[in-house]
C-alpha cells in the first residue's frame, strides 16, 4: 500500500466533528517543547519534541546584528533558509526575498504572535513585512519550520515552511533601553523603549520608538522609517489579556534593476539617475524618437542617439520608490475553562496605505514632459479572529481551533504628470496627488475560514501527533476601471489537509518523522495570481489550487556542549501556477499565467552548535536542495512552449551553508559568520544564472558591568560584507523569464561599517 495512503487514512480519524473560529498556535512552534532537552544558554534551539524540522533563534541572534536589521537576516543561518537583500540592513522591501527548500516567500506562512502577516509580497495585498510589523529589538524569538509548518498556523499559503515571530513581554520592572547607531552612507538609527514595570495587580506594558534614515549605498536618494510599538499585559483573575499595537511609516528610494548585460557594460554601481533630470529626460526623448518605448515623441530635436554610456531607455530610469504606512493591532485573551482546559482568543486589525512609484519613459505626461510618474497604489483593510482550545492530560494534548479573516484590498495603477522643466524639485517620498490617468483600478474581497484539530499522544518514549487543517477561501475582484485586466470570482475549498508525525525520545536526543499535506489559496491582486492577467486569459485558465505533500525525518541530539540536527525530506508539489514575465517590468504588461504541472524537491539539512567553553560557541549549518520541474510547459495545441522538465527551479540554490564563531564573556562579545549560496537560475529553462557567493559579516563589542553610571552601557561595532564582495543579491525583482537575460537583478551592498551605543536604565 502507498505510504501516503496510509498516512492520509490515519489522519482522517482525527477530523473534527465540528469546529468554530478559534485559533492557532500563538507561540513559536519550538517553544512548547523547549524543555524536552536541556538547551542551556544556546543561541539556537533545535525544536525538541517536534515531529518536523524546527529551529528557534532568540533575541541574542538579532541584537548582534546592526540595529534595524531585518530579523529575516538573522534566520538565514538556519539550514535550508535562503535570504537575499540588496542593502546592508536587509530590509529594503523591493529586494527582500526569502525562500525555504525551493519555496518562495509567497508560498510560506508568516505570523507575529499568531497574527497572520500574509505572504510578504511586495504587492502588499494581504499583510505586511516583518520589518514594518515590529522593531527587531522587540522580537523575543523567531521559529522556522522548514517543512509545511504547524497546521495551527493562520496561513493559507504555507506550501513550504512557516516563520513565527514572538514579541517580547513587558518587563516586570520599570526601565528604559536607549540605543543609537551611526554608519556609512549617513546611516542613523535610534531606538528607545520604556517599560512601565508592574504598576499594580500585575499590569505592565512597554512603548518603543525606532527611527532609521540612510542614504542609498549607490546612486542618489534615501531610505527612512518610523516605527512605534506598544504592548500591555493585564491579568484578569486567572486569565490574561494582552494588547499589541504597531505603527510604521516607511519610505524608500529604489535601486535600479539590472541584467547581466547591464552589469557587464556598466558595472554593479549603475543606478537610477534621480540627481540628473535633464539626462533622464533626454534618454526618454531619444527612446520615443527611435520607437524603442513606443511613446509619442515630445521633442524630435533630441535626436536618435542615447547619451553614453547608456544604450537604451531601460538601461537607467530617473527614479523609483516605495511608500508604506501601516497600523496593526491585536487583543488576546488566555483563560482557563476548567481542569486541564485552556482557551485562547485573539482579534486583530490591519490598515495599510501604500504605493510603488516608477518614473517611466514609456508614458509621456500631458503637459509635454516625456516622463510621467507611474504608481501602483495599495490600500488594505483587514480584520480577523483566531483562537484555540487546549485540553491537556498526563499523556495527551488535544487542540481544536480556527481562524476567520475578512480582507478588503483596493489596488490601482495611476499616472501623474512630471514637470517638463529641466529641474525637478518634487519630493519623491510623498504620496502623489491628482493623477492624469488611471489605467486600472480594482476592489478585492477575500474571506477566509480555517479550522483545525491536532492531537499529541505520549506512549512511553514515543509521542504521536495527528491532525487536520481545512479552509475555505473566497476571492472576488470588482473592477472600478478594468483596463483590460481580469475580474470575477474564484475560490478554494479543502477541508482535508492532514498531518501525522512521531517523535521517539532517546537518552541523548530524539528521532522524528512526519507527513503534511497543504493546499494554497489564490491571492487577490491585479499584480499577482489569477487576476493578474487579461480577462480572456483568466477565463481560459485551468485553475487548480497549488498543493504540496511534505515527508521529512531526522535526528536531534544533545550531548554536553554539543547539540544539532540532521534531517532529510521529500516534497511533491502539484498544480504549480507560473507567471511568465511579459516585457520590461516598468511597462506593467499583464502576466502570462499557466498551470504547468509539478515540482519535486528533496534534500538534506544539517546544523550543529558546540559550546567550546562558557564564552565561545561554534555554529554551522548546511542544506542541499534539489528542486526540479516535473513537466514541460505546453501550448493550447499540446506543443511544447517551454522545455523545463528536469530543470532546476528558479531562485533555488542547491547548496546553502553558514559557519560562525561567537564569543561572549559578559564584557567582551563578538561574532563572525560566513554565508555561502550556490548558483541561482533566473530563467525557467536555466539558460541564465548568477554565480554562487560567500558573504562574511562581523561584530565586536564591549559591555560595561559592575555598579556606577556606566552600568548597562554597551558599545558595538558591525561590518557587513567584510571582504567587499561584488555580487548579485536579489534575483527575480521583476519576475522570472522563460529564457534569455532579464532586467530582474539587484546588486548587493558593499562593505559597510556601523557603530552602536546602548544604555539600559
Amino acid at each position: 500500500m502507498d505510504i501516503r495512503l496510509i498516512l492520509l487514512t490515519t489522519g482522517a480519524f482525527f477530523l473534527p466533528a465540528s469546529a468554530f473560529a478559534a485559533d492557532a498556535v500563538q507561540t513559536a512552534p519550538a517553544a512548547d517543547a523547549a524543555d524536552a532537552m536541556d538547551t542551556g544558554a544556546e543561541i539556537t534551539v533545535f525544536g525538541a519534541g517536534q515531529s518536523r524540522q524546527v529551529q528557534q533563534i532568540r533575541q541574542e541572534d538579532v541584537a548582534i546584528l546592526t540595529p534595524g536589521t531585518s530579523p529575516l537576516k538573522a534566520i538565514s543561518k538556519l539550514p535550508g533558509v535562503n535570504f537575499q537583500s540588496a542593502d546592508a540592513f536587509g530590509n529594503y522591501e523591493w529586494s527582500e526575498r526569502i525562500s525555504i527548500r525551493g519555496f518562495n516567500q509567497q508560498q510560506l506562512g508568516f505570523t507575529l504572535d499568531g497574527i497572520p502577516l500574509g505572504d510578504f509580497s511586495y504587492g502588499n495585498n494581504n499583510g505586511l513585512h516583518i520589518s514594518r510589523a515590529i522593531s527587531p529589538e522587540n522580537i523575543a524569538s523567531t521559529s522556522v519550520s522548514q517543512g509545511a509548518g504547524s497546521i495551527t498556523t493562520a496561513s493559507t499559503n504555507n506550501l513550504g515552511g512557516t516563520v513565527a515571530f514572538v514579541s517580547r513581554d513587558p518587563s516586570e520592572h520599570f526601565g528604559a533601553d536607549v540605543e543609537g547607531t551611526y554608519g556609512q552612507d549617513n546611516a542613523v538609527r535610534g531606538f528607545i523603549r520604556v517599560d512601565t514595570g508592574d504598576i499594580g495587580g500585575g499590569v505592565r506594558g512597554f512603548v518603543s520608538y525606532g527611527y532609521l534614515s540612510t542614504d542609498k549605498w549607490k546612486g542618489y536618494g534615501e531610505q527612512k522609517q518610523h516605527v512605534v510599538d506598544a504592548k500591555l499585559v493585564v491579568p484578569v483573575g486567572q486569565a490574561s489579556l494582552t494588547g499589541y499595537f504597531n505603527f510604521s511609516d516607511r519610505r524608500e528610494d529604489d535601486y535600479q534593476d539590472l541584467s547581466l548585460d547591464i552589469i557587464k557594460r556598466l558595472g554593479y554601481n549603475v543606478d537610477n539617475i534621480s540627481n540628473n533630470f535633464p539626462l533622464a529626460l533626454k534618454i526618454a526623448q531619444v527612446g520615443a524618437n527611435t520607437g524603442y518605448t513606443g511613446a509619442t515623441p515630445t521633442n524630435p530635436a533630441a535626436g536618435l542617439i542615447t547619451p553614453a554610456p547608456y544604450a537604451n531607455a531601460d538601461d537607467v530610469y530617473y527614479d523609483a520608490g516605495g511608500l508604506r504606512q501601516d497600523y496593526l493591532g491585536g487583543l488576546r485573551l488566555d483563560a482557563p475553562l476548567g481542569n486541564n482546559v485552556t482557551a485562547h482568543l485573539t482579534g486583530y486589525y490591519h490598515s495599510n496605505h501604500g504605493a510603488g512609484l516608477w518614473w517611466t519613459p514609456y508614458v509621456p505626461s500631458p503637459n509635454g514632459s516625456q516622463i510621467s510618474e507611474r504608481t501602483t497604489e495599495y490600500d488594505i483593510r483587514r480584520g480577523g479572529v483566531f483562537g484555540s482550545i487546549d485540553w491537556n492530560t498526563d499523556h495527551n494534548k488535544l487542540t481544536i481551533g480556527g481562524w476567520y479573516e475578512k480582507n478588503n484590498f483596493h489596488q490601482a495603477r495611476r499616472f501623474y504628470s512630471v514637470d517638463p522643466a529641466t529641474v525637478d524639485s518634487s519630493d519623491h517620498l510623498v504620496f502623489p496627488k491628482n493623477p492624469f490617468f488611471t489605467q486600472w483600478e480594482f476592489k478585492f474581497d477575500t474571506e477566509t475560514v480555517q479550522m483545525f484539530a491536532e492531537d499529541h499522544l505520549d506512549i512511553g518514549a514515543v509521542t504521536l501527533t495527528v491532525g487536520n487543517k481545512g479552509f475555505q477561501v473566497r476571492n472576488k475582484a470588482t473592477p472600478v476601471i478594468a483596463g483590460g485586466l481580469a475580474s470575477g470570482k474564484i475560490g478554494v475549498t479543502d477541508w482535508f489537509q492532514p498531518s501525522v508525525g512521531a517523535v521517539w525520545h532517546l537518552n541523548s536526543g530524539e528521532l522524528f518523522a512526519g507527513f503534511t499535506q497543504v493546499t494554497r489559496a489564490y491571492p487577490s491582486a491585479s499584480t499577482a495570481g489569477p487576476f493578474a492577467t487579461t480577462q480572456a486569459g483568466f477565463n481560459a485558465l485551468n485553475l487548480k489550487p497549488e498543493q504540496s505533500d511534505t515527508y521529512e525525518a531526522g535526528y536531534r541530539f544533545h550531548s554536553g556542549g554539543f547539540s544539532g540536527v540532521l534531517a532529510t525530506y521529500l516534497v511533491e508539489f502539484r498544480n504549480r501556477l507560473l507567471s511568465f514575465k511579459n516585457g520590461a517590468g516598468i511597462v506593467g504588461n499583464p502576466a502570462i499565467l499557466q498551470n504547468v504541472g509539478g515540482v519535486e524537491s528533496y534534500g538534506i539539512e544539517a546544523a550543529g552548535q558546540y559550546k567550546i567553553m562558557d564564552a565561545v560557541t561554534l555554529f554551522a549549518s548546511y542544506a542541499y536542495n534539489n528542486s526540479e520541474y516535473k513537466d514541460d510547459v505546453l501550448n493550447a495545441n499540446g506543443t511544447v512552449r517551454s522545455a523545463i522538465k528536469g530543470k532546476t527551479v528558479v531562485d533555488a540554490p542547491k547548496s546553502v551553508a553558514t559557519a560562525e564563531i561567537a564569543y561572549d564573556d559578559k564584557s567582551i562579545f563578538g561574532r563572525i559568520g560566513a554565508n555561502y549560496m550556490s548558483r541561482r537560475y533566473f530563467t525557467y529553462t536555466n539558460d541564465q544564472s548568477v554565480p554562487g557567493r560567500v558573504l562574511v559579516d562581523a561584530s565586536i563589542g564591549y559591555r560595561f558591568t559592575g555598579e556606577g553610571p556606566l552600568k548597562g552601557l554597551e558599545i558595538q561595532g558591525n561590518v557587513t560584507n567584510l571582504f567587499d564582495k561584488k555580487y548579485v543579491a536579489t534575483i527575480g525583482s521583476n519576475g522570472f523569464g522563460d529564457s534569455g537575460d532579464n532586467q530582474t537583478l539587484l546588486a548587493g551592498s558593499p562593505q559597510t561599517f556601523f557603530v552602536t551605543v546602548r544604555k539600559a536604565f
